[in-house]
């Protein structure tokens, strides 16, 4: 018997317990895989040998690897089943899997992204050659004190780059030392999370939301206050008649993730105003705001925060690529004595030769240049992909109405549940995420979030015929 097969034999499910049988799976596996127990790249039990070991029905267990899946912690292989994601790099001694240790060698690493996988950029595309000379010329100029400890706020000619940017792109204005460089937006909302949040104070999270900020959250023992998102987005209203002593929320109100819908002008008024009368901080997660196809671009809501409220946070993975590791913060200036404060208790900073290069590509204005190709990529991307789904699914499929963003939401009222309509797709080299995965709460929406950003318009039809076979 395999390690991963005497570790899940081993879970004890409640049947008494108010917390779903696949929630119960879901948890302990998912702990399993932070303590160590479970190691990147080891192989699980089928869906049908573990149900049977555990006396439960498959689809339970299906729900479970289907949202360890979704969330990055499970890497389907088709027939060659599904194994903990060699990607992960945790360290046990975190006890959440918050935390980032020393890589860990990828044996089986996915030679290319899976049709509709999320959180990718089209990597095809990106400027590797550029990107290289820039890294050469950056290398040549580290010696002496740029090889010791760096800044634990950041490289200064990064924070200056992206406080420009800022001002022009997002109406953002704030000064360098307002900014922070991070390790990427979980680790900011880590970072966020421990300078903020006690034990159990409530917050005001998006339902659905971006699972990888309730993460987050959670493993700083944080009270998550679900709130109801609608075509207007965050329900501020349901939010103070439910929550009215939480003084934290995190939003993402350029498109809110996963549903893709903007936060409205008079929902940005009242959430700012229940800030400025509470003295609340909000937490604004400018996901993918430069990938917006239809209309005009709505400011960030940071530019609208008269009472400095509002904790900017942006990240290079999906305007560059994920492997960078790079995000930042732009703290309001009643925070940057307690930031600076906390960036020199237990943190050493990002490495500057990543940050280095980033600050060449944007004050020389390839970042611009690239954000503008991007936009028009992925805009062309979008549509070929939409009139394929409509093209095979006709009235069986349902698109989200969406003004921007990176991937497309979109409901298969016939087809069931999404999490089934997941596995079967996994089965077929397929990575589509279950809407229903993203919630919180038991009542749940179902659909597929699809990722168009790596599937060109000549394979749009092909992928989008894949999907039918897989689900239909």
């Amino acid at each position: 018997m395999s390690s991963a097969s005497s570790t899940l034999k081993s879970v004890r499910l409640d049947h008494s317990s108010r917390a779903a049988l696949h929630d119960q799976i879901y948890e302990r596996i998912r702990r399993a895989i932070a303590s160590g127990r479970l190691s990147p790249g080891e192989r699980l039990p089928s869906t049908r040998t573990l149900a049977s070991e555990l006396g439960i029905s498959r689809g339970t267990v299906d729900a479970a690897y289907a949202r360890l899946t979704g969330e990055g912690y499970l890497f389907a292989r088709g027939q060659a089943g599904t194994i903990v994601s060699p990607m992960l790099h945790l360290d046990p001694a975190s006890g959440s899997g918050a935390r980032a240790k020393a890589p860990v060698r990828q044996e089986t690493p996915p030679v290319q992204p899976l049709p509709f996988q999320m959180g990718l950029p089209a990597l095809d595309l990106f400027p590797r050659v550029l990107w290289a000379r820039l890294t050469a010329r950056a290398a040549r100029r580290q010696a002496g004190f740029s090889l010791a400890y760096p800044d634990p706020a950041g490289l200064p000619a990064l924070r200056e780059a992206i406080a420009a940017y800022l001002a022009v792109s997002r109406g953002v204005a704030c000064q360098p030392a307002q900014i922070m460089i991070t390790g990427g937006y979980q680790a900011a909302i880590g970072f966020l999370a421990r300078l903020l949040l006690q034990p159990g104070d409530p917050v005001w999270f998006e339902e659905p939301g971006y699972f990888l900020a309730r993460q987050a959250l959670e493993a700083a023992s944080a009270r998550l206050i679900p709130v109801p998102v609608d075509e207007e987005g965050l329900c501020v209203e349901i939010a103070q008649a439910h929550a009215p002593r939480a003084r934290r929320a995190v939003v993402t109100p350029a498109h809110q993730s996963p549903s893709g819908t903007a936060l409205s002008l008079p929902r940005r008024q009242a959430l700012l105003a229940w800030a400025a009368a509470s003295g609340a901080w909000i937490v604004e997660d400018d996901y993918d705001s430069e990938f917006h196809y239809v209309g005009r671009k709505l400011p960030a809501l940071k530019s609208l925060d008269t009472a400095d409220r509002v904790i900017y946070a942006g990240s290079f993975s999906k305007v560059l690529f994920p492997g960078l590791r790079l995000g930042y913060l732009v703290m309001p200036m009643a925070l940057t004595g307690k930031m600076t404060e906390a960036l020199h208790i237990g943190r050493h900073g990002e490495a500057t030769l990543g940050q280095s290069v980033v600050a060449d590509f944007m004050a020389e204005g390839h970042f611009a240049r690239h954000l503008k190709r991007m936009r028009g990529l992925y805009a062309t991307r979008r549509e070929a992909f939409a009139g394929a789904l409509r093209a095979t699914f006709g009235t069986r499929a349902l698109l989200a109405r969406q003004a921007g963003g990176m991937h497309l939401l979109v409901r298969f009222p016939e087809f069931g549940d999404d999490v089934e309509m997941v596995r079967r797709a996994q089965a077929q080299g397929l990575a589509p995420t279950a809407l229903s995965a993203h919630y919180i709460g038991r009542k749940r929406q179902h659909g597929l979030l699809l990722s168009f950003t790596n599937i060109k318009e000549a394979q749009a039809l092909e992928k989008s015929r894949a999907l039918l076979h897989a689900i239909g």
